[in-house]
């Protein structure tokens, strides 16, 4: 029984750490398995193996019985654990936002475009505000709201108004 509890208590400092420290734990696992494994996916592995195999323990006596259901459940939650992780911490593909994001955004015009011209747009893509070179096939004062129609470089885009005063 002592032996379940140690590793439960284990898996809880080992969470505890985590949340202090953060990702430099995690380094230590970058080379396994394409990134199953996390720092708080092996907590909950350790505590579930632990916590679990104690319970069982308790309930049937049985030291077989204990491990095979501390792994079960331990292997479980670890699981759902790195799940977790995995989603909260995201993949990091939102992260940069590029032109070909813009298409089909909607902006507000900072600096007048003239008609043939080039003006100044700001537009707010995944929280990042960005402010771009824009050109559109009429005049457009600025304070009107634009949607992009198409990128012309990577700092430049084609807009059209969607409201003209």
């Amino acid at each position: 029984m002592t032996v379940f509890l140690v590793l439960g208590a284990a898996g809880v400092v080992l969470l505890i750490v985590a949340l202090i420290l953060g990702d430099v734990l995690d380094g230590a696992f970058e080379g396994l398995s394409a990134g199953f494994f996390s720092t708080e996916a092996l907590a909950g592995f350790l505590g579930a193996l632990g916590f679990g195999g104690a319970i069982a323990l308790s309930a049937t006596g049985s030291t077989s019985v204990a491990v095979v259901v501390g792994l079960v459940l331990g292997v479980l939650l670890g699981w759902l654990a790195a799940r977790a992780s995995k989603f909260l911490h995201g993949d990091g593909e939102t992260d940069t936002v590029r032109t070909s994001d813009m298409v089909e955004k909607i902006g507000s015009v900072v600096s007048a475009i003239p008609e043939g011209g080039f003006g100044v747009v700001s537009i707010s893509v995944s929280g990042h505000l960005t402010r771009l070179n824009a050109r559109s096939s009429v005049a457009v004062p600025a304070g009107t709201q634009v949607s992009v129609t198409q990128v012309i470089s990577p700092t430049a885009v084609q807009v059209e108004p969607l409201f003209l005063p």
